[in-house]
């Protein structure tokens, strides 16, 4: 069934603008077959699609010129520093009916990150929450050394849930769906530079995203949506979710 839905979506409209010329550097295909396998469908579940087909695929998921060629645009998106959650999910014929049934949360930041004091991630994390229970019932309340139902940590390369880190650059975070195999859970990759600014990466933008799986979101294809898989500065003072994002998160848990 999945492989249908996949398929089907590669015979949408596409858009009719040039291309940016192609490249045929096979280093770069191999790259784009491992993202679609990484990302998307894994090779056993994926036996059928061409190459072709699995390039049209990411074309179109990440709303660039669907043309099949290998181009620099498509490899300059699939380079960016994403979310390490499958994307795939966007497209799966269940809905999203994984969500809490409470309106209180509790949430813990088990570690710190390099680079930042405690307070600072504190403050950003604190920012983070408010950002979901500004436009929803949620209630979100912080704890201290006792469980808790959003538990972030910081941790490098392969850290035990199956969701290895690959160093500075490439997944920065991951996060599970409520009522998954760990409910709540955010990871980080600390090997990142992790800023409460434009330099490195903006912890604010990242824990935003993750927040927005853990409360039950998957990824969205609208590049203006914080829950859009690749990572893109914003100032984080301006910064508010898009129609599309408070949409979303109000079909889970209401309005405020």
């Amino acid at each position: 069934m999945l492989l249908a839905i996949l398929r089907a979506t590669l015979f949408l409209p596409w858009c009719l603008a040039l291309p940016v010329p192609p490249t045929t550097d096979l280093k770069g295909w191999e790259f784009v077959k491992d993202y679609f396998h990484r990302f998307f469908m894994t090779k056993k579940d994926s036996p059928l699609l061409t190459q072709g087909e699995q390039l049209r695929f990411l074309q179109q998921f990440f709303r660039l010129n669907v043309t099949g060629l290998l181009d620099k645009q498509t490899l300059a998106v699939l380079h960016q520093p994403r979310c390490g959650v499958p994307d795939v999910a966007s497209y799966s014929v269940f809905p999203e009916s994984l969500k809490w049934n409470e309106h209180i949360l509790t949430y813990r930041i088990i570690n710190y990150p390099y680079g930042l004091k405690r307070s600072t991630v504190k403050g950003i994390v604190r920012a983070a929450v408010s950002i979901w229970s500004s436009v929803t019932p949620l209630v979100f309340e912080e704890v201290e050394n006792q469980d808790a139902n959003i538990r972030m940590s910081f941790w490098t390369l392969d850290h035990g849930d199956g969701l290895p880190f690959d160093g500075p650059g490439g997944v920065l975070g991951h996060a599970f769906l409520p009522y998954s195999t760990r409910p709540g859970v955010i990871h980080f990759d600390k090997d990142e530079y992790w800023s409460s600014s434009y330099k490195g990466v903006n912890l604010f933008l990242v824990a935003t995203h993750e927040l927005g799986h853990a409360l039950g979101l998957y990824h969205s294809g609208n590049p203006n949506s914080i829950m859009y898989p690749t990572y893109e500065y914003q100032d984080p003072l301006t910064f508010h979710l898009s129609l599309e994002d408070i949409q979303r998160i109000q079909d889970l848990y209401g309005r405020k």
